[in-house]
């Protein structure tokens, strides 16, 4: 039942990122909460700075969609979407949860980008670039 519950905050988390709601957004979180973004090399300590540096974001996002999440016990991974200016990037979120709470948690991100002809005969094209 435990896996159950932790899925459905992280849907409740999603849904709030996805409509701007901050609070409900960041209850998933425990107080001491650290965020990594290793692309850019950032640590955000606490919920509190977490829900600050959103806040404070200059874009907000115009679209937002989660593909799929995974888990079990403690470890949990989201695969969504997000786009800011009409830019949209595909986004790995891997939660790690003690007591309900998210303690660590490490966000990656990519832009999408046009698959080369010469592994054409190997692979199934799907999405946005597949003509």
């Amino acid at each position: 039942m435990e896996d159950q519950n932790i899925r459905s905050a992280i849907e409740r988390h999603w849904a709030a990122s996805a409509a701007a709601d901050l609070e409900e957004e960041h209850n998933i979180y425990d107080d001491d909460a650290l965020l990594d973004y290793p692309q850019s090399g950032e640590h955000i300590r606490g919920r509190r700075n977490i829900q600050g540096l959103r806040a404070h974001h200059p874009d907000k996002p115009s679209g937002f969609g989660v593909i799929r999440i995974l888990g079990r016990g403690d470890l949990w991974v989201s695969e969504f979407t997000i786009t800011y200016r009409d830019r949209s990037f595909f986004t790995v979120s891997i939660m790690e949860f003690r007591n309900g709470k998210v303690v660590h948690e490490t966000q990656y991100f990519g832009e999408p980008f046009q698959a080369p002809q010469w592994r054409a005969e190997w692979v199934e094209r799907v999405g946005p670039h597949s003509e």
